[in-house]
């Protein structure tokens, strides 16, 4: 079948938009920042991805209004007044904690707390780590891309940031390299569905 998105994305015979259910598997943003007034906020964020290895450059879209308000999403608005934030990497441990930061909370509310993560500091950058996930990106905001508004008049941006500052824990490296197995990220697929990597393998490039 075929069929323009600017009729929708649910043509029949779908019964829920699809397009999350094409880009997959996506790794999930999920990212702290912290207010002028020293709050920390954690939210996950279904679009993110990294752009750049030299210099490494990461992106994640707060997409939408803060819920029953007109006003920018917490990630966006900190991010844009601090001019920092941090990558946790989620896995599949931390699947529940994770999930619970998705919830919507007032700006007084820090969320890491919430959430019942421990925050460790982080060494160039203000805004804490969650301290149980075993890759943490310590980056600076570059700038905000902003991209065509949703169909019912809602904001998209893309939040561009450099990594400054890398965290790995120990216990991931194995023989000089990243132990996926050990690592167990979890990446978002559509509807509800999450995924973990169970089946790696390499292939040579052709030259």
């Amino acid at each position: 079948m075929f069929f323009e998105t600017t009729s929708g994305l649910k043509p029949p015979p779908f019964k829920h938009t699809i397009y999350n259910a094409l880009v997959v598997p996506r790794p999930i943003g999920w990212i702290s920042t912290m207010s002028l007034e020293g709050i920390v906020n954690l939210a996950p964020f279904s679009f993110f991805n990294s752009l750049s290895g030299d210099p490494p450059c990461v992106m994640y879209c707060p997409n939408g209004w803060k819920k029953g308000t007109h006003e920018a999403k917490d990630s966006l608005s900190n991010v844009e007044a601090t001019g920092e934030f941090v990558f946790n990497m989620c896995t599949y441990d931390l699947r529940e904690q994770m999930n619970a930061t998705a919830a919507h909370v007032p700006s007084s509310v820090d969320e890491m707390a919430e959430a019942g993560l421990e925050a460790a500091p982080c060494k160039l950058v203000k805004p804490p780590r969650v301290l149980a996930s075993p890759i943490a990106l310590e980056c600076l905001y570059m700038q905000t891309v902003q991209l065509p508004e949703s169909s019912t008049g809602s904001p998209n941006y893309v939040v561009i940031g450099q990594v400054v500052g890398i965290h790995v824990a120990d216990d991931v490296i194995s023989d000089g390299m990243i132990d996926i197995h050990k690592l167990k990220p979890l990446a978002r697929l559509g509807y509800l569905d999450y995924a973990t990597i169970d089946n790696v393998f390499a292939i040579n490039r052709p030259d």
